[in-house]
Formats: C-alpha cells, structure tokens, sequence
C-alpha cells in the first residue's frame, strides 16, 4: 500500500523553513503533535511543533537565537516572526515519579519510538517535513476517522506517567467531539492519584480550554462517570440525580451542563453558568403549600460555594470577582418593575455586569427544559427598560451624585469618617427614588435631615 502523504502547502512557510534549516546541518524533521490532527481534521492548527534528530546542544548550535525552554528534555523555543515553535529532540522516557515530568529522557533517531511517548493515538502522528509522508504507528488517522479518542498503548501506563492526561482525555471527548475508547476510560478511576498530584494551575487551563468545546458538557460528563469531578469540584456531584421541580426538566446536575452548553463560548461565562445552581442541593426543601421542591436563597448559599471552588482552582482576582457575582445575582424575574426598581436591580447587580447577567438568564431559562418564550420575553422587556433608565442617566453610585464627600466636610462641618459613607449611601438611595433629587442644595438638604435624624 502506498504511504499517506499530507500536502506540505497547507504546512506554514515558517515551519517549513525550519525544518529547511534542520536539514541543511543533516538533520531530519518531523511536523508532530496536534497541529497533525487537526491539519488532518481540516481544523486551523494554532500551535506547530517539530521533532527532530538534532541533540540538545546541537538544536542551539544551529538556532543560536532560540530559547532553551526544556532543554534538559530535548526542547527549545524558535521565535519566527513574533510566533513561537518548539523544537524537540527525538526522545523515549523513563518513569514519572511526580506524575508530571519524566524522571529522564533517552534521545534517539527513531520517530516511532518518539511518538510511542505521546499520549492519544490522534496526538501520535507524525508528517515527514521531506516528503509529507505520515506516520502512524497507532492509526491514530483511523481513529480520528471512527471518531474514537484511545490512549496510545496501554491506558493506565500512559495515565500514571502524566497526571493531567486523565483530564486531557474529557477535554478532546469535547473539543474533538470524539467518543472515549472504553478501555481507555476504565483506566482513568484507576489512575485517580496521580491526577491528585496536577497543580490546580493546570487543571483550570484544563477547564478553560474546555469552555472553548461546542458542547463543554461533553468533557464534565467524562469527569463525573470518571471520578475525575470528584476530585476537583465534588460540590457538582451534589447535584446529580437531584431533582428540582415543576420549571425542570432536568435534575440540578443535568440543568447545569445544558445552561453551560448554551452560553458563548466565553470561559469564565461558562464556569459561572456551570456553577450557577451549585448552591441548590443544600437549600432544597419540600413546600406543602405548593406541592413542590423550593430553593430559596440558593444564589447566596451558590455564591459562598462558588467562592473556594474558584480560589482552589486559582482563578485570578478578577475572574474569581466575576464568577461569584453572577452566582449571586443570576436569578431574577422581570414583571413591570417601576424605573426605581430597576435602578436598585442595576446598583445591586453591578453595571458593569448586567450585559453578562442577560447571556445567562437566557441560557439558564433554555436549559430549563421546558417552554421558555414567555420568560425569554420578560428579559428583552427588561433589557428595554433598563437601556430606557441608563439613557437618563441616573444616578447608580455615589460618584454619580451631585456632591462628594468633600462637600459634606466643607459645607456641613463633618469630619472624615464613616458617617461620610453612610450619609452618601442614604443620599443614593433617596435618589434612585426621585432622581430630580440629584441637585447640589437638595442633596445638601437632605444631608442635613440625615444629620439631625442620627443627632436625635
């Protein structure tokens, strides 16, 4: 049978002209890794590795410029034009006592023996920079064509080397749309403490990268059969099987996924939208008077969950802040607020997160399950009325008002304390009743009253 061969013009010309340099010192190249499957898929590969017969010191004789990132491994990074390409020594591995990096590395020659390291048959192929011939030693082109993600050897021994191919393995079930082999899945449960031993750094690039998949659902559903879940985020497993109540369809764990799946794909929307209703398990109760489950207060018991969980995973500041706010606020229903009650909704949720807020109310009532036009109505009644109440713009903090700290002190003799504070946050309020109350003189006055009040 003649060799596969893959056009060498769908290969960028930096990467080429890499493997032209490689050449010209006698040395051999391969393209590798996932660029191969997803050049294969006819998706756009976004990063391009290079195997090589080249050793260590020889890959920086011959780029005297590049960065030796894991030169101890065989490994530099060649900067071409701003992008960034790793160049690899062919190698073998010995054990992987930290579940992480190999203990040591034996170069060779042999682009078989390479890929045999690799951790997916999809991710073990190689093309040939010379000619474009491929290789697959583990008809990794076959499973991609059945549509089948396998370990390349034996699963629990590809497993125990790294512990984050566990969780590598439900991100390409999503990213790739692929089924997991099932060998290859019974060896996750099996492999379980050397993915204790990932840095929670690694795990939340894992999750990120994730959320980029058309359906994430896919990934976490292989994390909760896999115990995966349950050693990262076992505050999700409480919602499986758990029923909710005449507005779902789904148990907790099911609604979920399908209001995760139905955000864009903007990561940290999708984790929020994922934990959204974590706070539901614990504040789930039998209502007589309604025949039915409640779940009053789950968006703050949700938000004080959502809170480690994201700390845990090291998510920075910012994205954390994001996150636990829209757990909080998630839940609201619009029916005819007065333009008041709408400045107080925004105040309390946060300008700045009111547009995030509208993407996964309308995710969440999708994946109710269930009819969602009369609800997905009140929302764009809502977005109407509150674009209406930003356009006079009213006052939605005390920097909006008319006075500051400052003029409390020079024209009300007050010193600097927290009675500052409380005094603007009155006058706030007063004004998002009467917004025409946001004048110098009337807001002075109403300081006054706020001063005699407390005196009294």
């Amino acid at each position: 049978m003649d060799p596969v061969r893959v056009d060498l013009a769908a290969v960028p010309p930096d990467v080429l002209g890499l493997c032209e340099r490689l050449r010209s010192r006698e040395k051999r190249s391969w393209i590798v890794g996932g660029c191969v499957r997803d050049l294969l898929l006819g998706r756009m590969a976004s990063d391009w590795d290079i195997a090589t017969d080249a050793r260590p010191n020889e890959l920086l004789s011959i780029f005297p410029r590049a960065i030796p990132t894991g030169i101890e491994h065989g490994t530099v990074t060649v900067v071409v034009a701003g992008q960034h390409y790793e160049v690899t020594t062919l190698r073998g591995e010995g054990t992987y006592s930290d579940g992480r990096r190999p203990d040591w590395v034996e170069f060779v020659d042999d682009i078989t023996a390479d890929l045999a390291r690799r951790d997916f048959t999809v991710n073990a192929i190689a093309i040939d920079s010379l000619d474009g011939k491929l290789i697959d030693p583990f008809d990794g082109r076959g499973d991609l064509g059945r549509g089948l993600l396998r370990a390349v050897g034996d699963p629990k021994a590809r497993f125990a080397e790294d512990g984050l191919r566990v969780l590598r393995a439900a991100r390409f079930v999503a990213t790739l749309e692929l089924a997991l082999d099932p060998a290859t899945e019974a060896a996750i449960a099996l492999t379980l403490d050397t993915y204790r031993k990932v840095a929670q750094e690694r795990v939340k690039g894992e999750w990120i990268k994730t959320m980029g998949a058309r359906l994430p659902s896919r990934a976490f559903d292989v994390m909760r059969r896999t115990g995966i879940l349950g050693v990262t985020c076992p505050e999700l497993l409480e919602g499986v099987g758990l029923q909710q109540n005449k507005w779902h369809v789904y148990d907790v764990w099911r609604h979920a996924l399908e209001c995760m799946d139905a955000c864009p794909a903007d990561p940290v929307l999708r984790v929020a939208a994922l934990l959204h209703d974590v706070g539901k398990p614990r504040t789930r109760a039998w209502s007589d008077a309604s025949h039915d489950y409640t779940f009053y207060d789950h968006d703050r018991v949700g938000a004080e969950i959502a809170e480690p969980i994201t700390a845990r995973l090291r998510f920075s500041n910012e994205e954390r802040a994001r996150i636990v706010s829209l757990v909080r606020h998630h839940l609201f229903h619009y029916s005819g607020w007065t333009d008041a009650a709408v400045r107080r909704w925004i105040r309390r949720v946060g300008h700045d997160r009111v547009e995030d807020l509208y993407v996964l109310n309308a995710a969440d009532l999708r994946a109710k399950g269930r009819d969602f036009a009369t609800d997905l109505d009140a929302l764009a009644q809502l977005k109407a009325h509150v674009a209406r109440v930003l356009a006079q713009g009213a006052a939605l903090s005390t920097r909006d008002l008319t006075i500051n700290g400052h003029d409390l002190i020079r024209d009300l003799g007050l010193r600097p304390g927290p009675v500052i504070g409380q005094i603007l946050d009155a006058l706030l309020e007063a004004v998002t009743s009467d917004p025409s109350l946001n004048e110098r003189e009337a807001l002075l006055g109403l300081a006054r009253e706020q001063l005699a009040a407390k005196g009294s």
